[in-house]
């Protein structure tokens, strides 16, 4: 029989937090051993518990702005091993570029509407605690249009079939689903995510996975903002 997943859960807001707590009762592969309201109890119990991955609010006391950010990066840190999914209320570009500026891997950045599917949220954990990447598709695909139309975009420099296989980069599509939708062959796809990564100058030596750096280059110029109405909801996965 498989381990349980054990969590460690920090959010402030009481009804959210049993909520979360209510739904994860529900998985008998899922074992929540610590549950923290504000930073220093959040790094008190990573400290304290043998867990696996971390599910944190991004704003929490004492300042209610970065603190799933900041501890993201502390765990980085002192439990290189400890996966973390960081919540938010809004598609944040500074802070999803902040949350995986050491690396994307055992990192990943949702929408607290993706809490109420349960089954989702539970997927992402495991895959976040098994050392995967996994980011909210409305903070990069549902940015595309806004940030291809900035006059200084870094995206200006691509073509618009680039461009075009970007968006399903961003979308977390592999190179062969994305031939698949665009009716191009593997290779010709392979060849325009090559030139994208030149373009947006990203060496085969970066900290991040290109493909995940190739996609953020959507949140680094567009800046914070709402989910678009109309954007495709999931989670994209690399």
């Amino acid at each position: 029989m498989t381990a349980p997943l054990r969590l460690v859960l920090a959010e402030d807001g009481e009804l959210l937090r049993a909520g979360i707590v209510a739904l994860l009762e529900g998985y008998d592969d899922v074992d929540v051993v610590a549950v923290a309201t504000d930073y220093d109890e959040l790094m008190a119990a990573v400290d304290r518990a043998e867990a696996d991955v971390v599910l944190t609010d991004i704003r929490m006391p004492p300042t209610l702005t970065d603190e799933g950010i900041r501890a993201a990066g502390h765990i980085r840190e002192t439990h290189p091993e400890l996966g973390v999914v960081v919540l938010t209320q809004y598609a944040d570009a500074e802070y999803a570029l902040d949350l995986v500026a050491a690396g994307s891997q055992g990192r990943g950045y949702l929408l607290k509407e993706r809490v109420a599917k349960a089954d989702e949220l539970v997927a992402v954990l495991r895959e976040v605690a098994a050392g995967g990447s996994v980011i909210d598709e409305s903070v990069v695909g549902g940015l595309v249009s806004a940030g291809s139309r900035r006059p200084d975009s870094a995206l200006s420099r691509l073509t618009p079939r680039e461009l075009d296989v970007l968006t399903h980069v961003a979308r977390g599509m592999s190179n062969q689903a994305i031939a698949a939708t665009l009716s191009v062959t593997d290779r010709a796809v392979e060849k325009h995510i090559n030139s994208i990564f030149a373009k947006l100058d990203l060496p085969a030596d970066s900290p991040l996975h290109r493909r995940v750096a190739a996609a953020l280059v959507y949140l680094n110029d567009v800046g914070t903002a709402e989910p678009p109405a109309g954007s495709m909801p999931g989670t994209a996965r690399w």
